[in-house]
């Protein structure tokens, strides 16, 4: 930054806001930090008693910051998100459809190590809405040099950062066990809640068949639903470890690759996710049926945009898998599910 005569400082840019007073009339910024300076500001400067002026002082390569922030959010958007225009040196990245946010965490901490460079994003793995808020991104300084942006955009070479997934509209199969619902003796209650649940990600509940607690039942179950072409299948009841309880081994009878049993959620613990080729077959505990917010949340969208789950991902939900059951969930705006 250098001080230099008004009336010399026409193709410079201006270091820092300036204020025009005018009494009566105005008061406010009359030219911002990063202005750069034009023959017919000099008597509007002088005007505001402005006889020197504070600029900047670049090289011809350096990168002002509009063009940096477009260069760098161009590269780090993928499919889904929209790019606002540079404001002030700002672009902000938004929901361009519904569908699951997904982030390359691992490359976002390379992008921001660059010195000057600023990317921040909500956190991935939620449901977001057309329209939503989901990243920023600047320089810090006004101007940054060339190599500078050329080591950033080559972090970003290897694919977008952050996009937005859509999820599958899929075939949903629900298979209900417990002795007392299959006899009769009480009402179904879970089946009408995933038909909800699912429903509201744009998926449809086509079949709900009934068993007693019996495995060879649970998987007979299973493996029609699979014949009949249903893309994922939810298990509901006798996913605790009471010896009667038979979902677990009858998912496993039906051919169930297992994944896992039990999650590190809470509520959700109980929580299984196998496949049978490429059908994600889920034993849902109790708890999804009664509580707003759960296990559910955090995998089935990611099934439903078409994620392959694995063992390291249910662990990774410990930090962050603890449902604080608020008063008022204000779920995904929130730190359940969130490492």
């Amino acid at each position: 930054m250098k001080e230099i005569v008004v009336e010399k400082a026409v193709g410079t840019v201006l270091a820092h806001d300036l204020t025009q007073i005018i009494p009566g009339e105005f008061k406010g910024t009359k030219f911002k930090k990063g202005h750069v300076i034009k023959e017919e500001d000099i008597p509007i400067l002088l005007s505001m008693g402005k006889r020197h002026l504070y600029v900047l002082e670049k090289d011809d390569t350096d990168v002002h910051e509009n063009e940096a922030a477009q260069r760098i959010a161009s590269k780090a958007a993928g499919n889904g998100i929209l790019l606002s225009q540079p404001s002030e040196g700002k672009i902000e990245l938004t929901a361009e459809i519904d569908g699951l946010l997904k982030i390359d965490r691992n490359r976002l901490y390379k992008l921001v190590s660059q010195d000057e460079i600023m990317f921040a994003t909500i956190h991935e793995n939620i449901v977001v809405k057309k329209g939503q808020k989901l990243a920023g991104t600047r320089i810090i300084p006004l101007f940054v040099p060339e190599d500078i942006m050329k080591a950033a955009e080559a972090i970003l070479e290897g694919g977008p950062i952050i996009q937005v997934i859509p999820l599958k509209k899929m075939k949903v199969g629900v298979v209900t066990t417990g002795s007392e619902v299959y006899s009769g003796l009480i009402e179904d209650a879970f089946g009408p809640v995933l038909v909800k649940k699912f429903g509201a990600l744009g998926s449809e509940v086509k079949k709900q068949l009934f068993a007693d607690d019996d495995e060879e039942m649970i998987a007979d179950c299973i493996k029609q639903l699979v014949e009949e072409g249903m893309d994922i299948i939810g298990i509901t009841g006798g996913m605790s470890v009471d010896p009667d309880d038979r979902t677990p081994s009858g998912i496993r009878k039906a051919g169930g690759e297992i994944v896992s049993y039990g999650a590190p959620v809470l509520p959700g613990a109980m929580f299984m996710l196998s496949y049978i080729g490429d059908v994600p077959v889920v034993g849902l505990p109790g708890c999804v049926m009664y509580s707003r917010t759960s296990v559910f949340d955090l995998i089935v969208p990611r099934l439903l945009a078409g994620e392959r789950i694995t063992k390291d991902d249910i662990n990774g939900l410990a930090h962050g898998g603890l449902c604080l059951n608020c008063e008022t969930c204000t779920y995904p705006v929130c730190g359940f599910g969130k490492a």
